[in-house]
């Protein structure tokens, strides 16, 4: 009996292990095919209370899970204008949903501008999505141009480039996404913001952190040090404002955060704890950061973001059905919906952004080893222990 166990648990390894390879080495299919799979899931577990169940993971749990499907869409509609009208209908959904009292609940509306700018960057940059689809009609214009005058007023009238996401609390990434949907404003509506973005990157440059030359991960109420949570996040941004100096922040934040098995938390050669912002740490590692890394890859055109898929594909264990497609059995929604908008990731400002092919083959051998060595040493037990009874037998 122990021996048929052995043997099946063998088996089923092998079969893994040559699931996992097949994942890892065979030709690569474009990714976002799936993606309408995976908003069609999530669609269905929004409807359900998926975003009132990710609330109670963390504080914008209700809103990152509305705005990531409808920025999914976006994506998607902008990618493919076959889809661009379903796409724009779907983005009206989500933006509903952020208006709606839930969506403004965890925010102070007496903040400028309304709701603190983590809400209105975020949201406007939404806005200019369903813009950029083609099919707005004149009050959502209007509306994308009274907010990103709102939001430049705020900016213009504070003493810092970084502004509040909550009373008393301030993120540079949350700044780096509203000044990104005013850069999209003058792309998809009329050139109006460009030098006071310029001004602004201008400024934001004397804020960097001195141990890495990336913006930090807080500001408000103290500073602290470059992240990888909010790297990923401020490296899917800033392309869109200026892509000369993103691009070069890019390879400062490879250089420091981005590893052989994903994205770490803390720069190279430090550590700390994880936290809502991370997520748990494994080996350094976020899970979090690694996924809006990809994200950032693919708008940077690296070819890292297709190994961080390939990596997805591996360790997410996707399901693809005929309508939907999850992660994780769908155990976890709000992963589901960073998923599908880092897999569909691409610049809506700076389109012409040139390509990095910065990886070889080599950083598959890691994940083999892991794959094939429960197999091999299963089928070696078995071997030495068929060898000891036949010693035994000529005995």
């Amino acid at each position: 009996m122990l021996r048929k166990l052995l043997i099946g648990v063998a088996v089923i390894a092998t079969l893994v292990a040559g699931v996992g390879t097949a994942r890892l080495v065979l030709p690569w299919t474009d990714p976002t095919r799936g993606v309408p799979k995976q908003l069609a899931f999530l669609r269905a577990e929004i409807e359900h209370g998926a975003d009132r169940n990710a609330q109670k993971l963390f504080p914008e749990g209700y809103f990152f899970l509305n705005v990531l499907y409808g920025l999914s869409w976006v994506q998607v509609g902008v990618s493919d204008p076959k889809q661009a009208a379903d796409a724009t209908l779907q983005v009206r959904w989500a933006l509903d949903r952020l208006d709606s009292p839930e969506g403004t609940a965890p925010f102070d509306q007496s903040l400028q501008p309304r709701y603190g700018i983590f809400y209105a960057g975020w949201t406007n940059w939404l806005l200019g999505g369903l813009i950029a689809l083609g099919q707005a009609d004149a009050d959502e214009r209007s509306r994308f141009t009274s907010d990103s005058v709102a939001i430049a007023t705020a900016f213009r009238t504070a003493e810092t480039p970084f502004l509040p996401a909550h009373p008393g609390q301030a993120w540079p990434v949350d700044s780096v996404v509203a000044i990104a949907s005013l850069r999209l404003y003058d792309a998809v509506v009329a050139p109006r913001f460009g030098q006071f973005a310029r001004n602004w990157v201008t400024s934001m440059k004397t804020k960097l952190d001195p141990a890495t030359g990336l913006l930090p991960h807080q500001v408000v109420p103290h500073v602290t040090g470059a992240r990888g949570s909010s790297q990923a996040m401020i490296q899917r941004f800033l392309v869109d404002i200026d892509p000369t100096f993103a691009r070069a922040q890019y390879q400062l934040f490879k250089d420091k955060f981005v590893t052989g098995l994903g994205v770490r938390e803390y720069p190279k050669g430090s550590a700390g704890p994880g936290d809502v912002d991370s997520g748990p740490l494994v080996l350094g590692m976020s899970l979090s950061a690694t996924v809006v890394g990809m994200g950032a890859a693919r708008a940077h055109h690296d070819s890292l973001g297709n190994r961080l898929s390939r990596t997805g594909e591996l360790v997410g264990l996707p399901f693809s059905g005929l309508k939907t497609k999850r992660y994780l059995f769908g155990a976890v929604p709000i992963g589901d919906a960073f998923l599908a908008w880092s897999t569909s990731a691409r610049p809506l400002v700076a389109t012409d952004q040139p390509a990095i092919e910065s990886s070889s083959g080599w950083w598959r051998l890691p994940w083999l080893v892991l794959l094939w060595l429960p197999a091999l040493l299963l089928w070696g037990a078995l071997r030495l222990r068929h060898r000891g009874r036949r010693r035994k037998r000529a005995h």
